[in-house]
């Protein structure tokens, strides 16, 4: 705590002393939200600092402006259509606040993004921070390293600092400003949940199983995602992240770590797209087991209660499988399934997988590829999450299945949750809809809203006046999220109790990677 700045008398203003220095934020809006936006939280990543951890920020002397957005992350996507300028000079974060004097208190929210860990950026406008401030929480979001510049591991690497998980270790660091600095905008450093969508909630998962983030959060929020694993097992091994780095290396001409930091940046990301077609998990610069930031699979730190014993709110999508397609099983007739079926599960589990996965009919088969191919991204690894914890810990946790749909969300695909968590109730172009909100959509919204905020509040999504959430247990009842909000029995209970008994030690077949 600094002292003079935690005084009843302080009053926030938009001119905030952070530890590297004065920042000056945007002017309060209508309902009284201060922003400010791109904030170094890290000294900027380049030249020498490139695949190091990052250092702290470069002080400053005078006021800087925090007006607008840092830059995201270079993208690994391949022809990548989102808007906003993209740099290797990414550690920035933002802050949204309605406090009115420093010593407030507030209940923190800090926000990763998603994008497989290839792309993605904190200035996407579903994720503005402005409408859950107004509502009393301090809301943060933060860029971090990406693909290539944030994953690469690599022998020369290690003889320097444990490599791999730059962009992990950039989330840590984000978290560890939060703890010195949030106080003087008016939010408790004690009191900071950290919730994310899709990689944004793998990350989640992963710093729970992690043991240098201990303290740096207390309750965890994690919508569509848990424990990176995925279509093809689990997050890559030490020495699977090795050799996808020594192999960079020799396409670039055998070089050494020096001469790939003096390679420009926007080169050596080119040189390593990534495209939905390839699994974001065993296929791409992403996370790893470097025994440091992920010291195991962070499944199987579940299975063994390493993970923090913190309240847990956790949930999935009915058609997360929407933009994960291009990594089903083959389709195109129903015996093309069942034949890419039987090389996954075995001959002898095939009856079983046809009561869930049912392939009668071409129709059949393209809708059971679909279901599990959501399933084995996204959706099982969700509920095992929250069955793992539940058992492993003594906190409370709390499951959501998300299936709302309306003309402004006709499909509940990955991600459509997002506007509605932050009220921003922006355009769900994801599933090519540009139908803007109604009432209903609004009103999903405010729910939604505030079963967030009283989670991040007090570790309950409960209050008065809203649909009565129960804590999830072994009856395995989640709450829908749809035109009706109610606790009812988990729908794909069926599909993911198949799936998980194929998880040996917690973890996902390593022969699943050769199953195309």
């Amino acid at each position: 705590m600094h002292g003079s700045m935690t005084s009843g008398a302080a009053r926030l203003s938009r001119q905030v002393h952070t530890q590297a220095g004065q920042v000056r934020g945007q002017p309060r809006d209508a309902s009284g939200v201060l922003a400010f936006k791109g904030i170094p939280y890290a000294a900027a990543p380049l030249g020498p600092l490139r695949w190091r951890a990052p250092q702290p920020p470069t002080p400053w002397t005078g006021v800087r402006d925090a007006l607008d957005f840092g830059a995201a992350s270079l993208s690994s996507l391949a022809d990548d259509p989102r808007p906003g300028p993209h740099a290797e000079d990414c550690l920035t974060l933002n802050i949204w606040t309605a406090a009115r004097e420093a010593d407030e208190k507030r209940p923190v929210m800090v926000w990763i993004h998603g994008g497989g860990f290839q792309f993605g950026s904190s200035a996407n406008p579903a994720t503005d921070g402005a409408l859950l401030a107004a509502k009393g929480v301090v809301v943060v979001s933060f860029n971090y390293r990406l693909g290539l510049l944030g994953f690469l591991a690599h022998p020369e690497l290690d003889a320097e600092a444990p490599s791999g998980n730059y962009g992990l270790l950039d989330q840590l660091a984000a978290l560890r400003w939060v703890q010195a600095n949030i106080a003087a905008f008016g939010g408790d450093a004690d009191n900071v949940t950290l919730f994310g969508e899709s990689a944004g909630a793998m990350a989640v998962g992963i710093l729970m199983a992690s043991p240098l983030a201990h303290g740096l959060f207390r309750k965890a929020i994690a919508e569509s995602g848990a424990f990176w694993d995925g279509r093809h097992g689990p997050l890559q091994s030490y020495g699977e992240a090795r050799a996808r780095g020594l192999a960079f290396a020799r396409r670039q001409g055998d070089v050494s770590i020096a001469a790939l930091r003096a390679m420009p940046a926007a080169h050596l990301n080119a040189a390593a797209p990534w495209s939905f077609a390839q699994d974001h998990v065993t296929q791409a610069f992403s996370p790893s087991i470097d025994h440091h930031v992920v010291p195991d699979a962070p499944a199987r730190r579940f299975l063994r209660g390493e993970q923090m014993h913190i309240p847990l709110l956790a949930g999935w999508n009915s058609a997360e499988e929407f933009p994960f397609m291009s990594l089903s099983l083959p389709h195109q007739q129903a015996r093309v399934f069942r034949a890419a079926a039987e090389a996954m599960f075995g001959k002898h589990r095939m009856a079983e997988a046809l009561k869930v996965y049912p392939a009668d009919t071409d129709a059949q088969a393209r809708a059971s590829a679909a279901a599990l191919a959501g399933d084995l991204v996204i959706g099982e690894q969700c509920w095992q999450a929250l069955r793992l914890h539940r058992r492993g810990t003594r906190a409370p946790v709390y499951g959501y299945h998300f299936n709302y749909t309306s003309p402004y969300t006709p499909i509940a695909s990955h991600v459509t949750e997002i506007p509605f968590v932050f009220g921003t109730l922006t355009p769900q172009r994801v599933i090519g809809s540009t139908t803007p909100p109604a009432e209903a959509d609004r009103a999903l919204a405010q729910t939604m809203m505030s079963y967030w905020i009283n989670f991040a509040t007090s570790g309950d999504p409960n209050a008065s006046g809203l649909p009565f959430w129960p804590a999830y247990d072994e009856a395995d009842i989640v709450q829908i999220l749809g035109a009706s909000i109610e606790a009812r029995p988990n729908p794909q209970a069926d599909r993911f109790r198949l799936l998980g008994s194929f998880r040996e030690d917690g973890v996902l077949p390593m022969r699943w990677r050769e199953v195309n």
